[in-house]
């Protein structure tokens, strides 16, 4: 397996926990908010980083880093995810994954196979917004709710993330979004935040006093949080 790039040390990417956090390349999502653009619409072979490179960084990172954060594009397209990460659980880290949510039985054999220390999954949008939001129309959001699921009934921690953009949310999608991802253990709502990476440039976020107003009664659930 070949990385894009990777981020040494991070405080932010994995919660509670020294971390570094690694790129793979390719997405099967085009989401025009991403900030990863360059990483995300690379082919999924096209990393310039050897594995080799990485696991020798960690083998010397053992006792300073407690973590390892999978992040991309999409890690779960990637054929040899479960032994990387095998690998890297293998040297004593905790493996975090980031993912769209799109691969449910990737996500669930590697549960299963208790590889996974902690996951982060992106869910974008209302179900009646989720094609305009990972640029894919009449995008079909069966495999985002089997991963929903899966997650809510897993032994380890777990999070949901909502990157919010203004023209591409609006107070019924957060109805709507509550009603679907509520209870869980948590969900994120992130505020966008404009790039150069992004594939579409004239987007903006939404003013956190209007988010609040957009989401009512919720905000009193204690498992949602802004950032």
């Amino acid at each position: 397996m070949k990385f894009a790039t990777f981020q040494k040390f991070t405080l932010v990417d994995y919660p509670d926990t020294i971390a570094c956090t690694l790129f793979l390349p390719g997405c099967n999502f085009r989401c025009p908010y991403c900030h990863n653009g360059q990483i995300a619409s690379e082919k999924i072979d096209s990393g310039t980083i050897d594995e080799e490179e990485v696991f020798s960084f960690l083998r010397e990172r053992k006792g300073l880093l407690q973590g390892v954060c999978i992040s991309g594009g999409e890690p779960t397209l990637q054929d040899d995810i479960e032994r990387v990460i095998k690998t890297i659980k293998e040297m004593g880290f905790k493996v975090k994954l980031d993912t769209n949510g799109q691969k449910p039985d990737v996500l669930r054999s590697l549960l299963a196979k208790n590889l996974l220390s902690y996951v982060a999954m992106d869910v974008k949008n209302s179900k009646k917004s989720y094609g305009k939001t990972v640029g894919i129309e009449n995008f079909d959001t069966k495999n985002v709710e089997m991963s929903i699921n899966i997650l809510k009934n897993a032994k380890i921690p777990y999070e949901f993330r909502t990157t919010i953009v203004k023209e591409l949310h609006d107070k019924s999608d957060f109805e709507c979004m509550a009603k679907w991802l509520l209870p869980c253990r948590l969900w994120r709502l992130q505020e966008f935040r404009p790039s150069d990476g992004c594939f579409e440039k004239n987007l903006h976020p939404i003013p956190k006093e209007t988010l609040k107003c957009m989401l009512d009664n919720n905000l009193e659930n204690k498992t949602i949080q802004m950032y």
